[in-house]
């Protein structure tokens, strides 16, 4: 990590489409030096996975977490899985954890119905995958890698980005227009895409194409664009935490949520109905301080924490928000 700036490692992950002018301007560094670095980072694969933060909730989905147990036996036996997940049309994110639960998917559906056909037919073409746990996601709040600024006086990297993004929840359901959807296709696809791609992508000219772009971005449609970090190969300690949580008042909720958005080490909450009602992921260099942060939240709010469990968050090897297939339908719609 001592080569690698932690300041640019942020903006990096956080703005999968920045500019390196505007990298340039908030680091106060060369572009030239810059341009180098952020190829150092995907080439050695530290910033990866770029992907579009479209809030799949806008289209009327619902999101499932489904957590295997011993889902493969071998290396080989665990690729062979990971490929039949990733080409699974309704599946959007792939990880590994190490704990009681090995495997994740994150399943996008319209109603549980489909969502529980879709499931059976991986579990049939995957017998191995029959010890499985079920959440349904409420809504997801991702907050900014802060824990990375820890030592930096660069105050306008913080103030730069939101410090609670919200995916999911109780949403209206939109409606796209044809040139929407594609510009949504093309940005789901290559989240990185340049206007200049983009128009030609869409036949749309570039005024038109990023006209489009803003419009979904202010709708809130569109979330942002980020990176993933491979926090193994940074030496960075993640873990999700479970609570399983009883006599929550709504002021009690709004202290919980208030501690986690000031805790920089916590990147992400989901709320979820199911065994579990809240996951929280943590990342620190200090394994120890992933412990501490744990002791304090049971001590502050104990009376709200009627269980819990944590595990290892290992590796990614998928990460989207919406899944293909829904587009792929608009289009045809539209047509």
């Amino acid at each position: 990590m001592a080569k690698i700036s932690r300041e640019l490692l942020f903006l990096y992950s956080e703005n999968a489409r920045i500019k390196i002018k505007e990298l340039a301007h908030l680091l106060k560094k060369s572009p030239q030096r810059l341009k180098y670095n952020v190829k150092t980072l995907e080439k050695d694969k530290i910033a990866f996975n770029p992907y579009s933060m479209i809030d799949y909730s806008f289209f009327g989905l619902l999101l499932f977490r489904v957590y295997f147990k011993g889902g493969y036996i071998s290396e080989k036996n665990k690729n062979l899985i990971l490929q039949k997940l990733r080409d699974q049309p309704y599946v959007v994110s792939i990880y590994e954890l190490d704990g009681a639960f090995d495997l994740v998917i994150e399943m996008e559906a319209p109603n549980a119905s489909r969502f529980n056909k879709e499931l059976r037919k991986i579990t049939t073409e995957t017998p191995t995958l029959n010890n499985y746990k079920i959440l349904l996601n409420v809504v997801t709040h991702m907050y900014p890698r802060l824990y990375l600024l820890k030592h930096s006086s660069l105050a306008e990297l913080i103030t730069k980005f939101g410090r609670d993004t919200i995916v999911g929840g109780d949403r209206q359901v939109e409606t796209f227009s044809k040139s929407e959807i594609d510009v949504l296709y093309s940005v789901l696809l290559n989240p990185k895409i340049r206007l200049t791609k983009l128009a030609q992508q869409t036949g749309m000219n570039i005024k038109t194409a990023n006209s489009i772009l803003k419009r979904l971005t202010q709708r809130k449609i569109i979330k942002g664009y980020k990176n993933l970090v491979d926090t193994h190969a940074l030496e960075i300690h993640k873990h999700r935490l479970f609570l399983k949580l009883h006599n929550l008042s709504q002021e009690r909720e709004n202290q919980l949520m208030d501690y986690i958005l000031k805790t920089p080490e916590i990147i992400q909450v989901n709320k979820t109905v199911g065994d579990w009602d809240m996951e929280l992921d943590l990342e620190s260099f200090d394994k120890s301080r992933i412990r501490y942060l744990t002791v304090q939240l049971r001590e502050d709010f104990g009376e709200l924490i009627e269980n819990f469990d944590i595990m290892e968050f290992y590796q990614y090897h998928k990460k989207t928000f919406l899944p293909n297939y829904l587009l792929e339908e608009y289009k045809e719609e539209k047509s």
